[in-house]
């Protein structure tokens, strides 16, 4: 397993960037808008923004490249667009260059949040499937955790400082894109496009025999066979995919990352945003590590019951200390709690789960559209929030929190199926809905198991059976 373990981590690498990335540049707002004297337009709208519009690209095209180069090469192509953009964003002498830079590193991160799942999927036997994948999410938390420390340092640091940061972001996309190299392409990716002795290989140089089974076992669809998750057999999977992100995107998760300060500081503890921050991260990254331990042993499905549960109880716990007034202890203790919640849920769970619900042959497909729905609304709602916020009680956004999350928890509940150790790779057409009509979902499953979710016209959820 160590080769396997060893090229999940390259692979994982753009979630680090990213994750540094984003929040460098945050620590980094003050300096940029200084530096160019740029209009409050034009730094919000373009400086600030472009990056984010960029992953949206990505993710929504993102899925092209996965199926015509493969996913190695995708994730070497990545590694290009991030030298690209460290570089370019480091040399700018005007904020348009710089904007223009930024949006091709965005363009990266978006298409690596389909094509590390994808990779890591399909190199990854069942039985760690969900660790290794969840290594894309702890990599984000450690590179979140990082840039808050460095952004801490760079809020009363000289004049262009962040330039440095940049120039040690190119070393890091730098190492990435020459690993990426070292990496076999997906076994089960070359399986599907027919080229069967390259995918033996590939096999081989991963020394897994739990891989080779699986791969020998499964019936993967063929490239020759056109499909779309478009198709009325995937409706259910696609149903599942965008409320997973969806969900993800409207926890308050962007409340807590962007917006804390201003919604603490109505409760007296605005002051200590440089240490909420920081505590922030390390949370995040506690649980995130303790997820990563229990994701193969408990299954997803437990993982986002016990966040939403925590999300629902955080919240509840907030609103209730502003409107009564509490110290400024419980109200830590609540966004604690809504952090390590998120970590241990949502955040981690989010990229395993919608790389499984999918078979091979449309899984960059069925990525691209999770991704995308996440990706849209990240960038919609930070927008948003400070028109919504500006005005409303601190109680009442909370309260609105918890009402979607208790949504959440409904969907959890009657709708996610478990995809712990099983394989998937192709969804019952409509005459086969019999086997659905009695069928109840089993929460256990051996390795190498296969589930067929439910097509439209099915009237049994979440029903699952093995074959």
């Amino acid at each position: 397993m160590n080769k396997i373990f060893t090229c999940s981590l390259i692979a994982t690498v753009p979630g680090f960037i990213f994750g540094f990335d984003t929040i460098l540049i945050s620590g980094a707002d003050r300096q940029l808008r200084d530096l160019w004297q740029s209009s409050a337009i034009v730094h919000t709208s373009l400086v600030m923004s472009t990056a984010l519009w960029g992953i949206v690209v990505g993710a929504l095209f993102g899925s092209l490249l996965l199926n015509s180069i493969g996913r190695k090469r995708t994730l070497t192509w990545i590694g290009v667009l991030f030298v690209l953009s460290a570089l370019g964003s480091l040399l700018s002498k005007d904020p348009y260059t710089f904007s223009l830079f930024r949006f091709i590193g965005g363009l990266g991160i978006g298409a690596s949040t389909l094509a590390t799942p994808s990779y890591i999927s399909e190199i990854a036997p069942a039985r760690i499937r969900g660790r290794n994948t969840g290594l894309y999410q702890l990599n984000i938390v450690i590179g979140i955790l990082a840039a808050f420390l460095v952004s801490a340092v760079l809020e009363n640091s000289a004049p262009e400082t962040w330039r440095w940061m940049l120039g040690m972001q190119t070393l890091m996309a730098l190492s990435f894109t020459a690993a990426t190299l070292l990496l076999p392409e997906s076994p089960k990716w070359l399986f599907v496009m027919q080229r069967d002795a390259e995918a033996q290989q590939a096999l081989e140089s991963l020394r897994s025999s739990e891989l080779s089974e699986e791969a020998n076992s499964e019936q993967l669809e063929r490239m020759g066979s056109y499909e779309t998750i478009f198709m009325k057999k995937y409706k259910y999977r696609v149903l599942l995919a965008f409320f997973i992100a969806f969900f993800n995107q409207l926890s308050g998760i962007n409340v807590l990352l962007y917006y804390a300060g201003d919604l603490f500081e109505s409760a007296g503890v605005g002051e200590n945003a440089t240490f909420l921050k920081v505590a922030i991260g390390i949370v995040n990254l506690i649980f995130t590590v303790i997820g990563l331990f229990l994701i193969d042993k408990v299954g997803r499905r437990p993982l986002l019951l016990l966040g939403s549960v925590g999300y629902i109880t955080s919240f509840g716990c907030a609103a209730v200390a502003f409107y009564s007034g509490w110290g400024n202890a419980v109200l830590y203790i609540c966004l604690a709690v809504f952090m390590a919640s998120h970590a241990i849920g949502q955040g981690l769970v989010i990229w395993v789960f919608i790389a499984e619900l999918f078979p091979v042959n449309v899984r960059a497909s069925g990525l691209a559209l999770g991704s995308s729905v996440h990706w849209i609304l990240a960038a919609v709602i930070p927008s948003a929030l400070p028109l919504i916020v500006n005005g409303v009680s601190p109680q009442t956004v909370l309260l609105s929190f918890i009402g979607i999350m208790a949504f959440q928890l409904i969907f959890v509940i009657f709708a996610v199926p478990e995809t712990k150790g099983r394989t998937f790779y192709r969804a019952k057409t409509n005459h086969n809905n019999k086997h659905f009509q009695n069928d109840k979902y089993k929460k256990t499953a051996t390795p190498g198991t296969e589930l067929y979710l439910p097509s439209a016209g099915s009237t049994t959820g979440a029903t699952a059976t093995k074959r």
